[in-house]
């Protein structure tokens, strides 16, 4: 089947947290002020937080998500907490290859959320959308191998870490190599 053709729906639900892919066009400046209010900790391990991006970066950068999210190329959600309707942080599915089928799951936080659980709810809960309803056989978790906060969700979620690439990437800021750890759920 084409992955055109999957139903995949828009939003998604947890306990405490809607799940919600990005919209034709608006989201950009909130996402852009949690950017912002997380630089700090954003800039070690990604590329796109090592300059503070414009609202007009970030919308563009958010509208490409919703066309790949129309595409089935990657599917972006952004995270809101259910109640009080703050935007907390992004995840998604990356890498996606529907021949096999798998993906990889990405994640961040705005620094203000960190250390209540949301994260490790909305990636536990996009990984059993992945395996349960979008039938994906391998879902990995990629990770520099110093970023503690981030192997602490796949380890929690009972992802198996299946190795660790010596100098396989190079640092967000492009100044050093690093070790990936590759989490992995079947």
């Amino acid at each position: 089947m084409n992955p055109i053709l999957l139903d995949i729906p828009l939003q998604l639900e947890t306990d405490r947290l809607l799940l919600r892919a990005p919209r034709q066009s608006g989201d950009g400046s909130i996402v852009n002020e949690a950017i912002k209010d997380s630089i700090n900790e954003l800039k070690p391990w990604l590329p796109f937080a090592q300059k503070t991006p414009t609202v007009e970066e970030t919308e563009i950068n958010l509208r490409n998500a919703y066309i790949h999210f129309l595409k089935r190329m990657s599917l972006r959600f952004l995270i809101f907490h259910k109640e009080t309707n703050e935007f907390i942080g992004i995840t998604s599915f990356e890498d996606i290859n529907w021949e096999i089928p798998k993906c990889q799951i990405g994640y961040w936080i705005n620094t203000k959320f960190s250390g209540r659980g949301y994260m490790l709810e909305a990636v536990k809960k996009l990984t059993e959308f992945g395996l349960n309803d979008l039938q994906f056989k391998r879902i990995e978790i990629r990770c520099e191998s110093t970023n503690t906060s981030s192997r602490s969700i796949p380890e929690k979620l009972g992802f198996e870490l299946e190795g660790i690439l010596r100098n396989e990437d190079v640092s967000a800021d492009g100044s050093k190599l690093t070790d990936t750890c590759i989490y992995a759920i079947i």
